[in-house]
């Protein structure tokens, strides 16, 4: 499933009870 983030919007995500990926986002760019 996609994940919306807004700009500076702290994440994590999460999958099988471990925090796999987690940040800041610094940017969001127009594609």
């Amino acid at each position: 499933n996609p994940i919306a983030m807004e700009e500076g919007l702290r994440f994590a995500i999460r999958e099988g009870g471990r925090t796999v990926g987690s940040g800041v986002v610094a940017k969001i760019l127009d594609i």
